[in-house]
């Protein structure tokens, strides 16, 4: 099995598609079977963020691979095959490996430097290993790329840049419509991670009211009792939306919990001005109609224009250090993961070896029956030295070789040689479980 990762983010789809190819969580385990019944997909993860959705998957083959992955996700999303591939980006092998640790540094976030993006890949992890989904290969993968964020926090200063999306939505908005969160009154919809991110961050920017709404009141009076603000649910969005400089929306509602055109299955349909308002919409898909965004004193905020907005955020000496503790680790993995796959080959050599062994110790038995016990047996402990001291040192060199680039072909040369069967079975079996 190898690393295989296929997605689209912000960077390579619209709002649009990600809405459409978002994975709920109600919807992780189904999509997770789905994956797992593909002929070369052994293990699977699935990493569904306000701003990408990625697969991570171990495989046996890279083309036959990469199209059950692609294939189960536009199923998912409803879309044709041909379109989503225009904007999936996949990444194989050591790239794979690359890409999970610059992930779980902040690397590859829209806000460079974030650490939310641990969270939510440990909530994946998470999901996966209790769906029993993950196999050695994503468990060592995973395991090792949340150690490699929390180092890359820890050794560097990526902190510094590493604001949050919502730090950096609030900002934004603030540049845009002149409401700062200092001494405004604030309303979050949405008490889920992205909602009680979003009141921590309000809170250290000292509002003057902080109202949380969610469609179970129950949840939204435990986020507002943390931070000091007052809960509601849906029924009381119009009211509450009336008094609102700041609205700031992050459910994981599947269609508009603000609309503006009257649609069913929404919290709040618009039926008067709002004032001036500046909406934050952190979604995806999008809490928030993008027709309200027209209205006169409205300023609406989505990720498609946050990210649009931060494409240009300049990297810095901390990412520099950053890349490199990704690189250095980088390495670690791939060299255990090589190592691990060439494990049958070796376990092959040295079972056909101790084959050959037994064969001439029974015809010996045959040839000299006179022979002792002791006799046998010290001519069996010197045969096995013998056979183990010749192993020796091709085994632990073809491991050597094996954790280079393109180390595969030196155990696919042994096998070769000694005529060696290795299924897929044992590169798995050699892998290991987690249990």
């Amino acid at each position: 099995m190898n690393p295989l990762v296929v997605g689209v983010s912000y960077r390579t789809a619209p709002v649009s598609l990600l809405e459409r190819v978002a994975v709920s969580a109600d919807a992780v385990p189904g999509v997770l079977r789905d994956l797992l019944a593909q002929k070369t997909v052994g293990e699977a993860v699935i990493l569904s963020t306000c701003n990408r959705v990625e697969i991570y998957a171990g495989v046996s083959a890279f083309h036959a691979g990469l199209l059950e992955l692609s294939t189960v996700l536009a199923a998912h999303a409803g879309v044709g095959i041909e379109e989503l591939v225009e904007h999936l980006y996949v990444r194989y092998d050591e790239e794979a490996v690359r890409h999970a640790y610059r992930l779980a540094a902040g690397l590859d976030s829209m806000v460079v430097g974030e650490a939310q993006i641990l969270g939510q890949l440990r909530e994946s992890y998470r999901v996966a290993t209790s769906e029993d989904s993950a196999g050695r290969v994503l468990h060592e993968l995973l395991q090792s790329a949340l150690r490699v964020g929390k180092r890359v926090h820890a050794e560097t200063g990526i902190d510094r840049a590493g604001q949050s999306v919502v730090t950096a939505a609030l900002e934004l908005g603030a540049a845009e419509s002149g409401l700062e969160p200092a001494n405004a009154n604030v309303l979050v919809i949405g008490a889920g991670a992205m909602g009680a991110l979003a009141c921590a961050t309000l809170q250290r920017s000292g509002v003057a009211q902080l109202v949380v709404a969610n469609r179970t009141l129950d949840k939204a009076q435990r986020l507002a009792d943390s931070y000091g603000g007052t809960a509601i649910d849906f029924a009381g969005l119009p009211a509450a939306l009336r008094a609102a400089d700041i609205v700031l929306c992050a459910t994981a509602s599947s269609g508009h919990v603000l609309s503006a055109t009257g649609e069913a299955g929404a919290a709040w349909n618009l039926t008067e001005p709002l004032g001036a308002k500046l909406i934050l919409d952190l979604a995806v898909p999008r809490d928030v109609d993008p027709a309200l965004g027209d209205l006169a004193d409205v300023i609406l905020l989505d990720i498609e224009r946050l990210g649009s907005a931060l494409a240009g955020h300049t990297s810095s000496t901390d990412v520099a250090a950053a890349e490199l503790i990704v690189d250095d680790e980088v390495s670690g993995y791939t060299a255990w993961l090589r190592g691990a796959q060439v494990a049958p080959t070796v376990a092959a050599l040295r079972a056909r070896a101790d084959d050959v062994v037994a064969g001439e110790l029974r015809r010996l038995d045959q040839r000299r029956p006179e022979l002792t016990d002791e006799v046998r047996s010290e001519i069996a402990r010197t045969v096995h030295r013998v056979v183990q001291q010749l192993l020796h040192q091709p085994t632990v060199r073809v491991r050597q070789l094996a954790a280079e680039p393109g180390g595969a072909q030196y155990a696919a040369l042994v096998r070769e040689l000694f005529a060696l069967d290795v299924t897929s079975d044992s590169v798995q079996e050699a892998l290991g479980s987690t249990e």
